[in-house]
């Protein structure tokens, strides 16, 4: 995987700004672009995974510091998002909105993914979440209009959003893909 393929979404300024992020800074940078990604961004996580940093540590902790750090950073993203879901499930006119749509977006949410998370609950977002190069956006806010737990969701958004770094880096390390960064 390079930063130019056909397939990979340009966020502009900042993707390059993440894909650039060096130091203890970059951090902060990849924290504010994994939050974004849960709630706003509609591309991919796995971007962080090129942040070249420079830390001054091992490249196996640099590689599980910048996991740690996204995925804290989706899993606040993703209660911003489920506090906009749980206000969007209260509002009648909203959902009717949605409904009424030129694409039902509550028809097909409740489709394929909402149907993870109703049989699996919080595993089936985390799994959800680990597929690669995949938006998370529409995910969280599916699983946001149906649960109501702050926590569990931030705890299965995290666990996901590292999970899917991990598929990620498997991916890479098989040969099915390949990384700058890594």
């Amino acid at each position: 995987m390079t930063t130019d393929p056909t397939w990979w979404p340009e966020f502009g300024w900042l993707t390059r700004l993440v894909e650039t992020a060096t130091g203890w800074t970059g951090l902060g940078i990849i924290f504010v672009y994994s939050f974004l990604i849960a709630f706003a961004l509609p591309g991919v996580s796995e971007v962080v995974l090129l942040a070249p940093l420079d830390l001054g540590i091992p490249g196996w902790a640099k590689i599980s510091l910048i996991m740690v750090v996204s995925g804290l950073g989706k899993a606040m993203g993703s209660v911003f998002a489920f506090h906009i879901g749980q206000e969007a499930k209260e509002s009648g006119p909203v959902i009717r909105w949605l409904r009424d749509s030129r694409f039902d977006v509550v028809e097909w949410s409740e489709s394929a993914t909402v149907q993870l998370a109703r049989r699996y609950g919080y595993a089936g977002l985390a799994l959800a979440l680990c597929v690669p190069f995949f938006p998370d956006t529409l995910s969280i806010y599916a699983f946001a209009v149906l649960e109501r737990d702050y926590l569990r969701f931030a705890f299965a958004t995290f666990v996901g959003s590292v999970g899917r770094l991990i598929v990620t880096i498997g991916l890479v390390r098989l040969g099915t893909i390949t990384l700058a960064a890594v």
